[in-house]
């Protein structure tokens, strides 16, 4: 795991209890590290941290204006959604207008984590769809790239044409080769890189509004789209959208899993990259929050900054038994 630092600690009673370690990344436009924890050239896979860069050759092969696709849908394309119902209802609308069904996916299916949606599934003794999968919006994004391409039903497959134009920008906006891929829980392809290639990455998009190029323009929808519809990138009470809709728009952030986070950032021209070592969600949020205070886009006093950067550890009995926090200096 290279030589990661200690980000967050736990303290309980006044007397330290544990703590989370990792690598995080701070980097300006022409991709250089501004800042930096732990090892920036430790290989990480971002899971789903980078659906912003899943979705480019949605835009770049012109599937998404063939089909009309909005801006929300562009959103949900970037999403880890809760399955809440303004997600599964837009996915079967989408999908639907592809003439696809939910057999078409290859995500699988999940439970919803949105509680609402949850209840419904149980109220009614029904068995989740793989519409309900959090990444079912990545997905509907995928089938209208294969149906924009005619290409093969298995999208999901390394040497799909679909896998292969991911990969290719991904290796272009990270500035690296990719050293291999582990397949995510959405069973797609994750490419792996290093936390200074992912925090490269998000710089390529919080800058791509100064370039005309076309991948620069479908960056610079992709990341507007998601700081427009905050609420379709994750859901109620997630941290990427409580986080975004803090910031007001100015700010794309998204999460992925085991404890990966990053943020765009294009009113400084900055990308944000960070993994927790032990893979913990608590530790991932708390430290994107205090980069994003850092960095001066997030008020410190903000009820959402205090929820992740500086939480306090409550019992059963909601008493007030300790803090987390980090310790970044």
């Amino acid at each position: 795991m290279g030589n990661p630092v200690t980000l967050v600690e736990l303290w309980r009673g006044g007397i330290f209890e544990s703590a989370h370690q990792g690598h995080a990344v701070i980097c300006d436009g022409s991709g250089q590290i501004i800042d930096a924890w732990g090892d920036p050239d430790m290989v990480i896979f971002p899971r789903s941290s980078c659906k912003m860069v899943q979705a480019l050759p949605l835009i770049e092969s012109g599937a998404a204006d063939a089909f009309g696709l909005s801006d929300a849908d562009l959103a949900l394309a970037c999403a880890s959604h809760s399955a809440a119902h303004i997600h599964t209802d837009r996915v079967r609308e989408w999908i639907a207008a592809l003439d696809y069904s939910d057999a078409d996916f290859r995500c699988g299916p999940a439970m919803p984590a949105d509680i609402e949606a949850r209840n419904d599934l149980i109220k009614t003794d029904s068995s989740p769809c793989q519409y309900h999968n959090e990444c079912s919006g990545k997905h509907s994004g995928f089938l209208t790239v294969v149906k924009h391409l005619k290409a093969g039903p298995e999208y999901v497959e390394v040497d799909h044409p679909l896998q292969k134009a991911f990969r290719q920008s991904f290796e272009d906006v990270t500035q690296q080769d990719s050293p291999g891929f582990g397949l995510d829980g959405c069973s797609a392809p994750n490419f792996a890189t290093t936390v200074h290639g992912l925090a490269r990455a998000m710089a390529f998009y919080a800058t791509a509004q100064d370039r005309n190029d076309l991948r620069s323009q479908a960056a610079a929808r992709l990341t507007q789209a998601m700081t427009a519809f905050p609420e379709m990138v994750a859901g109620k009470a997630q941290s990427s959208t409580d986080l975004m809709q803090a910031m007001d728009g100015k700010v794309a952030v998204k999460s992925g899993a085991e404890g990966v986070f990053i943020a765009i950032i294009p009113e400084k021209r900055i990308g944000v990259a960070l993994k927790i070592t032990d893979g913990a969600g608590r530790a991932r949020d708390c430290v994107i929050a205090d980069i994003l205070v850092r960095l001066g886009v997030l008020d410190p006093m903000h009820p959402t900054a205090i929820k992740y950067r500086n939480p306090r550890i409550l019992n059963r009995n909601g008493w007030d038994t300790g803090e987390m926090r980090p310790v970044m200096d």
